[in-house]
């Protein structure tokens, strides 16, 4: 016996390895097939150990679907019917489990009589759901199909009592795993959209009370099977997460172009399966709803049952519009086929009810309605701003839209960013997503324009170039343009909104990263944006979108930032004239600190918060740190290493010098202003870092060692490698000194290698400006000759690619 059982094992381990390498079967053929070998050489196995009466070999879950991807565990449950002797069943699965270990095969295994299934499945949804798809292998057929049977009724008669509790899983599952299609690495099994939930959807349907549209189902779990499996093939494992380093193996597994292609198609899969959930989760609240008011109505009734049902409240909404059941639908009198607005019409209404808009509507809609006139009619133009304007349940209504297609037929230009993944962490949702959290966002903003429509639309825009090669701003003016013509919005209009798609990132880039004291900055934004109502709008739009894309984009001290920006800008359109930053004096705590420092010849420094202006924000815009000490060399990468030895984030740090009067003439202090803010824990104590600061200056404190000693305590993580450092001159950003750009990967101490890379050229920093963003760090300098003039072309290239190399 012990013969057959590795005669059958080798033959099988064979087959499957030949089967697996086989390029002409892939996607369910292959999954068939394997399932088909591993049955046959299951039953094989099951013969062979002579297997007492009463006993069956059954397949569950995955495998009871005959979905075996090349990795997949085996689930099988071995029923007995209780009459066969325990040592003899006992034996019977050693003589199958064994010889799926010996293989190497991941095995999920039980033994049990009907009953003890039916109790396990009872206490436990899992088993339950794994039992729905039980499937006979070899033994006792109709011991297994009974057991089918049974376990259905109990699915079906259970279902008031179980699908919420299925409900609730899925839900726990995708707060643990998160949302399929805006992962960057998704789990195709676990996160929302995956094949659980495709799962839960199968076990719904069996349950009688609800089914999910079945619409581009199929092929939506079709093509996350196949990704697992090329994930599978790719890896040599059994893993479901899709992670970044192997998601260029998965696509030429799969034949797609690139690594981009891949997650647009899977993003595309979860997608479909996340509005079938949705659709179908709250299809079975309202038969559960409608289940559980029978009974009270009866009770209303005086029990009489026969009483004639009430009927079905309508309640209008919008022209051919009305609500019923909790959605909006279609009223009978609607004529779809002669309304090419209605689409948008119910869309509007739907979203500003806050109700979902009805998934047989949107179908109707899109297989009936004919298409808009273009420049589209003012009240379908209307009819999009009224739905980007009722704020977060715009967004499922859009999905919705974009379930049927209509999305793409309203604007054409959708279809590039659709479902488009954005590699930057920053981001939290796809190119589409995110457009359309930007108008959710802009919506509650609108009270703060003069033209409301301008900034939703704009919204819903501002990135429509990422589906178009080049600088994504140039390529989406041109597409905003062409897309807002379209809508019917005249000549000026258009022209407005193209701008601010243009300029969508003027304001964060320029408050973040230019001195804005320094009168080019202003003028240049000034010169942009042309006017006042320009630049609200634009105001609004970058909040919104920082907002949109994710936590670590938008904070009070970027608010602040840009508020500053856009009060000096507005000034200067308004005809104010900027004042001269050369005769600025220094305040009078800088000089005082000036005047100590001069005296002691020693760092003298003062530490306190800047609060949020003009807000209500309990969070602070950061810590204003000044440091006064005597013009000596090394002071910049000293102060920026000991910021960084005490955890603080460099935001921001202006340097001047400051001549004071002395006994023997004038004496030099240099001062500078830093905006700091701590990585977390509280503020370090002023004289620590005062005495910090003077060993740094004197020699005795190495601080590139004490920040390699702290790197290297920290385990290092696997992940693409970052691209290398890049340096570049910004041309003609300012009259008063030379601007560089430092693009790096973010970590402790950038400034300060920065700075001391500065060391050696002959140059002095004016002011230095640091942006990050996830693991990216933009870093703008302002750089002089000693003298205060600005850097011949040439030298500032030079220095560029010195820094560039000192960094690399």
């Amino acid at each position: 016996m012990l013969e057959r059982s590795r005669e059958l094992g080798g033959g099988y381990a064979a087959a499957r390895l030949r089967l697996l390498q086989e390029k002409a079967r892939t996607g369910p053929e292959r999954r068939t097939a394997l399932a088909r070998l591993t049955d046959d050489w299951l039953a094989g196995l099951f013969a062979a150990a002579a297997p007492p009466r009463g006993t069956a070999l059954v397949a569950v879950g995955g495998y009871g679907r005959g979905e075996l991807s090349p990795r997949s565990d085996l689930d099988l449950l071995l029923l007995h019917d209780g009459t066969a002797d325990k040592a003899a069943v006992a034996a019977l699965a050693d003589r199958l489990w064994y010889p799926v270990w010996d293989l190497g095969l991941a095995l999920d295994h039980s033994v049990r009589t009907p009953a003890q299934a039916r109790a396990t499945a009872a206490d436990d949804l899992k088993v339950q759901l794994g039992l729905l798809d039980a499937r006979p292998l070899a033994g006792d057929t109709g011991l297994a199909a009974a057991l089918r049977s049974t376990v259905l009724a109990d699915w079906r008669n259970q279902a008031v009592r179980r699908l919420p509790e299925l409900a609730e899983l899925c839900r726990d599952r995708a707060e643990r795993s998160g949302e399929l299609r805006f992962l960057l690495e998704p789990d195709l099994k676990e996160a929302r959209g995956g094949l659980r939930d495709a799962q839960a959807l199968r076990a719904v349907a069996a349950s009688w009370l609800a089914d999910a549209p079945r619409h581009g189902l199929d092929t939506a779990r079709r093509r996350l099977l196949d990704t697992r499996d090329a994930l599978h093939l790719a890896t040599g494992r059994a893993t479901d997460r899709l992670a970044l380093q192997e998601q260029d193996a998965v696509a030429k597994e799969l034949g797609l172009l690139d690594a981009d292609t891949l997650l647009r198609e899977v993003y595309e899969a979860a997608g479909t399966v996340t509005y079938a959930s949705d659709v179908t989760w709250r299809e079975v609240g309202r038969v559960l709803k409608a289940r559980s008011a029978r009974p009270r109505l009866r009770t209303l009734l005086g029990g009489r049952t026969g009483a004639g049902k009430q009927p079905v409240e309508r309640t209008p909404l919008a022209e051919g519009v009305v609500e019923m059941d909790g959605e909006a639908v279609l009223a009978r009198s609607a004529r779809p086929d002669r309304d090419p607005v209605l689409p948008l019409r119910a869309a509007a209404a739907a979203a500003q009810h806050g109700l979902p808009l009805s998934p047989h509507a949107v179908r109707h809609l899109a297989a009936t309605a004919p298409p808009l006139p273009v420049p589209w009619p003012a009240e379908a133009r209307e009819a999009l701003v009224t739905l980007l304007g009722a704020g977060a349940p715009a967004v499922s209504v859009w999905e919705a839209l974009e379930a049927e297609g209509l999305v793409t037929r309203l604007l054409p230009d959708w279809e590039r960013v659709r479902h488009r993944p954005q590699r930057n962490p920053v981001h939290t949702w796809t190119v589409d997503r995110h457009l359309v959290e930007t108008a959710v966002r802009a919506a509650s903003l609108t009270r703060r324009v003069g033209r409301p429509d301008l900034l939703l639309v704009a919204a819903l825009l501002h990135d429509i170039g990422k589906g178009w090669p080049g600088d994504h701003s140039t390529a989406g003016e041109t597409i905003a343009r062409d897309l807002a013509a379209r809508v019917g919005f005249d000549r000026t209009d258009t022209a407005t909104v193209a701008t601010v798609v243009r300029h969508h990132l003027l304001l964060v880039d320029t408050a973040t990263r230019r001195d804005l004291d320094d009168p080019a900055t202003v003028e240049a934004v000034a010169t942009a944006v042309g006017t006042v109502g320009t630049l609200e709008l634009l105001h609004a739009l970058t909040e919104a979108d920082a907002l949109a894309t994710g936590p670590a984009a938008w904070s009070a001290w970027r608010a602040s930032l840009v508020a500053d920006l856009v009060k000096r800008v507005t000034g200067l359109l308004a005809g104010e004239p900027l004042p001269d930053p050369e005769a600025a004096a220094p305040s009078a705590e800088q000089e005082r600190l000036a005047v100590e420092a001069l005296r002691t010849g020693e760092p003298v420094l003062a530490l306190h918060t800047q609060p949020v202006p003009e807000s209500d924000e309990p969070e602070p815009v950061g810590v204003e740190l000044v440091i006064a000490l005597p013009d000596q060399p090394g002071v910049l990468p000293a102060v920026a290493g000991v910021l960084a030895l005490h955890r603080l984030t460099v935001r921001a740090a202006d340097l001047r010098a400051v001549d004071l009067p002395t006994e023997l003439g004038t004496g030099s202090v240099l001062v500078l202003d830093w905006r700091v803010a701590a990585e977390y824990g509280s503020l370090p104590q002023e004289h620590r870092l005062r005495a910090d600061l003077l060993r740094a200056l004197d020699g005795s404190l190495d601080i590139p060692a004490r920040l390699a000693e702290r790197e290297a305590a920290y385990p290092r993580r696997r992940g693409v490698a970052a691209p290398p450092p890049r340096v570049t001159v910004a041309p003609a950003e300012s009259r008063l000194a030379t601007v560089l750009e430092v693009r790096a990967q973010d970590a402790p101490g950038l400034l300060h290698r920065i700075g001391h890379a500065l060391e050696g050229a002959a140059v002095r920093v004016r002011s230095a400006h640091v942006s990050t963003l996830g693991a990216n760090a933009v870093d703008t300098l302002y750089v002089t000759r000693p003298d205060g003039s600005l850097l011949p072309d040439e030298e500032a290239i030079d220095l560029a690619r010195a820094l560039e190399e000192a960094l690399g």
